[in-house]
């Protein structure tokens, strides 16, 4: 930075407040040529005072500075006087003075000069000590701003922080109330369940212990059928045992009993009867049997609580088979009866 923007805005500073103390525009015009000729060193010029004081027209500076170097030269001239002194060493005395004074003014100018630009030197290391200071101080009030932003930053979330722990204190009481019910609401969900599994594993042996009893009582039922089938099988061999003994009979008094031959084929008649009934309640047992078996399959799939009795089947098939036969006479010899043998019909049971 040069010394000319300091010094105009001085000069400025110092016109200012001459127009404050001088209100009289030619009074200000002197005293603005004083200021520029002997603080400033600058010469003055009626374009340069009427640029500073901008007051009364363009013939008012030209006048005042006219006057000013009129009164400089005045003032600048040395007269000596004495009365016994000669005009002439007098005049050449003054001369010599006002060439002393000049001298020293200048010499007292440059030593002002050398002085001035010292102080500006120190103005100007002042200047910049006290814009570094500026500088130093503006980066310490921004980092003194950014942190007491991060303090209210730090301060807020803080605030922030209580507040949610608060909240999160808050909700984990809740859970843990909430926790503490649910456990008791499982504890006993869990008995209830083992109290259900006991129940179950009761009521399943209970189940278990009716189907063993059930099929004892199926497979006590199919060995009564059993041996009814076989009493019925042992009925039919001895009845057809007599029929083939009253067939040999006849046979042999076939010539002799002639007369009963109508009584003869009247019982055989029956006989076959008899013997398609004893065939049928043969097969009805059978049936009854195969029914039987799948009852009890189908228990044992479905673990069924009930078993139907079979003893009213049973009882029926047995008082059929043992419904006494009529006894053949003796008629003529009849055709052979075909009827299935008892191993064949326990062959049709097994398969």
């Amino acid at each position: 930075m040069s010394d000319a923007f300091p010094d105009e805005t001085r000069l400025a500073a110092e016109i200012e407040r001459l127009k404050a103390e001088f209100p009289k525009t030619r009074e200000l015009y002197r005293e603005a040529c004083a200021l520029l000729f002997f603080r400033f060193g600058i010469t003055p010029t009626a374009n340069r005072l009427y640029q500073l004081v901008k007051r009364g027209s363009m013939s008012t500076p030209t006048q005042v500075l006219g006057e000013f170097w009129t009164e400089l030269r005045e003032k600048s001239r040395v007269r000596i006087e004495h009365p016994d002194l000669p005009a002439d060493l007098g005049a050449a005395a003054g001369e010599l003075v006002a060439t002393l004074w000049t001298r020293a003014s200048a010499s007292a100018g440059t030593a002002l000069d050398a002085l001035r630009d010292e102080v500006e030197a120190q103005r100007a290391e002042a200047q910049q000590a006290v814009a570094a200071a500026r500088d130093e101080l503006a980066r310490v009030e921004t980092a003194l701003e950014q942190r007491t932003a991060a303090l209210l930053a730090a301060q807020v979330e803080v605030r922030n922080l209580d507040k949610a722990q608060t909240e999160g204190h808050a909700q984990r009481q809740a859970l843990e109330a909430e926790l503490g019910r649910r456990s008791t609401a499982l504890a006993a969900r869990d008995r209830e369940i083992v109290a259900v599994r006991e129940g179950f594993s009761r009521d399943l042996e209970k189940l278990r212990e009716a189907a063993e009893r059930a099929e004892e009582r199926l497979r006590a039922a199919e060995k009564r059928a059993l041996l009814e089938i076989d009493r019925e099988r042992g009925a039919v061999a001895k009845l057809q045992k007599e029929l083939e003994e009253a067939t040999r009979r006849a046979d042999r008094k076939d010539a002799d009993h002639r007369r009963s031959l109508e009584t003869m084929q009247a019982q055989l008649g029956d006989a076959r009867h008899q013997m398609g009934v004893l065939q049928g309640r043969l097969d009805a047992v059978q049936a009854t049997n195969a029914t039987l078996q799948e009852q009890l399959a189908a228990r044992r799939e479905a673990d069924a609580h009930e078993i139907r009795p079979v003893r009213a089947k049973a009882a029926t098939a047995r008082t059929t088979a043992t419904r006494p036969a009529r006894t053949p006479g003796p008629p003529r010899k009849a055709p052979a009866v075909s009827m299935p043998s008892g191993k064949t019909a326990a062959r049709r049971k097994r398969g």
